[in-house]
């Protein structure tokens, strides 16, 4: 318990300093690169998953290759890929966004996948029955029934990229991580604490944002299918 109070002391001293708000070094500069990398990646995946999803889930083509795939990229060691693209490409921020768009696809891409084939085959064939185009049963049926997958699938890949982006820190770049390497590099506890401190609230206000999303645009009838994971 007293180790326990002490850490939360730390995180509070440290949190409360005003060093800590100002300058290349402060919170609100390195949030912001967080921010920029995490946003970037997850907007790249997002375009790959759901583009992918969307069409397989539609078509039912190529689905056991997207799933082998999704899988495939799940195994990939983050931070060994940041360190493989580095060697190959230099320093910059293409190795961690390559890292990052490789762990955020998957779960966006087979949520998708999921949701879109999960749709009541009933629905489908009304759909076409009125007269719908593939691509207005598409958008206009699947998509809207998916949508509680879908959120989950951004939700989830938001939160792994947020936490995951500490990696940018490593190759020698900024974001949230850099608090976490330079604290460990100088045996200074009290900023690896509060620096991880940040990474947790910036997890949780994502979390907190989709489920105002979900919320928002996913009608109450279909909630229940987002716990899923």
């Amino acid at each position: 318990m007293n180790d326990l109070l002490n850490q939360i002391r730390l995180v509070g001293d440290w949190l409360t300093s005003s060093q800590q708000w100002h300058g290349d070094d402060g919170i609100p500069h390195r949030l912001a690169e967080h921010l920029t990398y995490s946003g970037l990646s997850l907007l790249f995946a997002t375009l790959i998953g759901l583009a992918f999803g969307l069409l397989v889930g539609h078509t039912g083509r190529g689905a056991f290759a997207v799933a082998s795939v999704a899988n495939l990229a799940r195994a990939i060691p983050t931070f060994g890929l940041v360190v493989l693209v580095v060697t190959l490409a230099g320093l910059s921020t293409t190795p961690v966004l390559v890292a990052l768009v490789a762990l955020a696809v998957p779960p966006i891409l087979i949520n998708t996948f999921e949701g879109v084939r999960g749709v009541d085959p009933d629905a489908r064939d009304a759909a076409k029955g009125m007269g719908m185009t593939g691509w207005e049963v598409l958008l206009k049926v699947e998509v809207p029934m998916a949508l509680p997958l879908i959120l989950l699938g951004l939700r989830v890949a938001a939160i792994q990229v947020v936490a995951t982006a500490t990696v940018a820190a490593y190759p020698g770049l900024g974001g949230l991580g850099r608090f976490i390497v330079d604290g460990l590099s100088r045996n200074d506890y009290e900023l690896v604490i509060g620096g991880s401190a940040v990474v947790v609230a910036l997890a949780l206000v994502v979390q907190a944002v989709f489920t105002a999303l979900r919320r928002a645009i996913v009608s109450p009838g279909l909630r229940p299918a987002a716990t899923k994971s």
